[in-house]
Parts: C-alpha cells; structure tokens; sequence
C-alpha cells in the first residue's frame, strides 16, 4: 500500500512538471495558433542565465526571477525578428522556423554554456517528507512545483475569459484581418502571445532543472511528454494541460514502479494514439459551437 502511494504522490509531482510545459505550448497555441517545437531550448537557455547568477554567489531567487524576464523578452524577440516575417503565410511555414531554432538554441547554449553536466539548486528541501515515521515521496520542492502550477493555470483562466487583453490575443490568433478592422493591434497581440508563453516556458525550465542536473538537451525528453500532455487535456485549455499532465504524470509513474521504466515511452505513445483516435481535440476540449 505504501508503495502505490508512493508511486502517486510521486507521479503527481512528475505530473505538475509536464503541466507547466504543457501550460506554455496552450499559451503560444491560443495566441498564436503555432505549436513552438523550441520552446523546450528556449526554457533551457533561461535556465542557464539563472544557473550562471546563483553560481556567481546571488541567491536562487535573483536567478529565478532573472530567468523568468529572459524569458519573456526571448520570445518576444524571437518573435519579431524570426517568426515576424511569416506571420499571415502558411503555418507550416512558422513551425519549420521553431524546429531551425531548437536546433540554433541548442547549438549556442553548448557553445556559450559547454556541454557538461551541471548541478542546479532547489529552493527547498529534497527529502521525503515524514508523517508518523514513515516517508512519503513529496517533498518540499515538489510542493513548490504544485503550488506554482496551479497558480500559473489560474493566471491563464483569468487572462483569456476575464481580461480585455485575452480576449484580444485570442482573436488575433484566429483571425488577423478580422481582428485589425475591430481595431486589435494584432502585432503586438502576437509578441506579447510568445513573450507570455515563453516566461511561463522558463518557469518550466526552472522546475525541471531544480535539484538535478542540466545540460543543453535536458529538456529534450520532457517536450515530448510535455506535449502528449498538452494534447491529452486539449491544446485550448489550460485546465486541459494540467490535468492532462496529471493523468500523464501519474500513469507513467506506474507504468515504471510496476512494470518498468524502459516501458515509459512506450507508455506514453500508446496513451497519445488513444487521445487522437477516440478524442483528437483532447479529453477536456470545448465542443465547437455550430453554426445553423
């Protein structure tokens, strides 16, 4: 019994990990209408500038906001600069651009932070916490990462149904011309979609990287489940994300503690065809409204 606990309470922390990624590509997805394969090196490359702060002697929490503003203001360069010129042509044409800058990103971050492994601080403590005398898998951290999840997905819930901003980002991501003709200043709506998208990104990275150990592809892995979650909860929803993260976190954690973790990928290929079978909008997506 105590090992089924375990190897929830452990699946939900891994869970919350893959919802904050998730949580960025709904962002960029809902604003922008482009799926941002660099959003993994991205969050990397902000890691990086907080590592560098805190082995410098400041403290994690000078590093941590560092990073978060890096990361809001890489993506709104990257998007004036690289994804600017072909917004309004083909979307396949913004897509190819994200694969060439995960690979540039990655490329810079080896040069400018070498390719060696390196260890990156948690704000809290990394043991168990004990109740009754025995150790249950959640530690402080892991609480830290919970707590900051759900605040960042309620944050997206009041963006996008509450605030004039939200509604605005979200039409200039379904129609632009439309959008321009209401008076939306569509590319600012746009930059401020990747900006908003690659802090949350960042803060990703950091949850990811806190207590292990980072290098320029830490993060390569975790886009892939980050991404099965995001679809698995619904590309427009960032309860979707969370929970699809939860269910994703939770599963895998079981797939490894009872039948082997050599099995997790395979694990999480067969949850995503079942999505895009039985449900491609994913399982907590809106039903389109019809038009008679």
């Amino acid at each position: 019994m105590q090992q089924f606990f375990n190897t929830a309470l452990t699946g939900l922390t891994l869970g919350m990990v893959y919802a904050a990624f998730a949580l960025a590509l709904v962002l960029i997805w809902r604003s922008t209408r482009v799926v941002n394969f660099a959003q993994a090196p991205m969050a990397m490359v902000t890691t990086f500038i907080a590592l560098v702060i805190i082995d410098a002697g400041y403290s994690y929490w000078l590093g941590f906001v560092a990073a978060l503003l890096a990361g809001l203001a890489l993506g709104a360069v990257l998007e004036r600069l690289i994804i600017r010129p072909v917004e309004g042509k083909s979307e396949i044409n913004a897509v190819i651009l994200t694969l060439g800058l995960f690979i540039v990103l990655h490329a810079l971050a080896a040069v400018f932070f070498g390719n060696r492994y390196r260890s990156f601080p948690a704000p809290f403590g990394l043991k168990g916490i004990e109740v009754g005398g025995t150790t249950i898998a959640l530690n402080g951290f892991g609480i830290f990462t919970i707590v900051s999840v759900l605040v960042v997905m309620g944050l997206l819930v009041a963006l996008f149904r509450f605030t004039d901003i939200g509604l605005k980002m979200r039409a200039a991501a379904f129609n632009q011309e439309v959008a321009r003709l209401l008076g939306v200043r569509v590319g600012h709506m746009l930059t401020l979609g990747w900006a908003l998208a690659a802090l949350v990104g960042s803060l990703a990275g950091i949850l990811i990287a806190g207590g292990s150990l980072v290098h320029p592809s830490y993060m390569d892995s975790v886009v892939v489940f980050g991404f099965v979650a995001a679809v698995l909860g619904g590309l427009d929803s960032p309860l979707g994300a969370v929970l699809g993260g939860l269910i994703l976190g939770v599963s895998l954690s079981f797939v490894s503690g009872y039948v082997g973790s050599q099995l997790v990928p395979l694990a999480a290929l067969v949850i995503l065809m079942l999505v895009l079978t039985l449900r491609p909008g994913g399982l907590f997506a809106q039903a389109p409204e019809r038009r008679v």
